[in-house]
This record gives C-alpha cells, sequence and structure tokens, in this order.
C-alpha cells in the first residue's frame, strides 16, 4: 500500500540525518563537525478513514491537513447507511 494521500497527493520525501560533534563556537567551543550523515524518509501524517467517495462510503487514506481543513466529508455509521438506502 503507498504512502499517498488520496485528496492532496502528499507523498514520503527523501531527507538526510546529520550527526553532529563537539561544542558550539559561539558557546566557547572550537565548533561542530558533522560526524555522518544517513538517508531517511519524511512520511506524511496519513489516517485510513471512512469517507463519502462518489456517493458511498469507502476507506481512503488521507493526510490530517486535508482532514483538519474539512477537504473530506466522513461517514458517520448511521448517516452512511441512511443515505446508501434512500
Amino acid at each position: 500500500m503507498s504512502k499517498i494521500c488520496e485528496i492532496c497527493g502528499k507523498r514520503p520525501v527523501a531527507g538526510r540525518t546529520i550527526k553532529r560533534r563537539g561544542l558550539a563556537k559561539k558557546k566557547g567551543g572550537v565548533g561542530q563537525k558533522i560526524t555522518g550523515v544517513n538517508p531517511r524518509r519524511f512520511l506524511p501524517n496519513l489516517k485510513r478513514i471512512r469517507a463519502i467517495v462518489d456517493g458511498s462510503p469507502k476507506r481512503i487514506l488521507v493526510c490530517v491537513k486535508c482532514l483538519k481543513a474539512g477537504k473530506v466529508v466522513k461517514a458517520s455509521g448511521s448517516a452512511a447507511t441512511a443515505k446508501a438506502s434512500a
């Protein structure tokens, strides 16, 4: 299953972690040295929710930013069944 928001298309982004050693110059040290750089992935904050898609409830992966912005109509249990039967 891919980690992609079905509303905005947000997906994992590549990045790096940087390990540093030493005391910073402004704190009286000789400066920080980089001792290692490792690849990493920044993953979107995705939630699997039941949403109304094309008039029927469906499980989709949506990022929390889209949920908070109100871009998704959630399918509540009783409302979804009442709408489907009507």
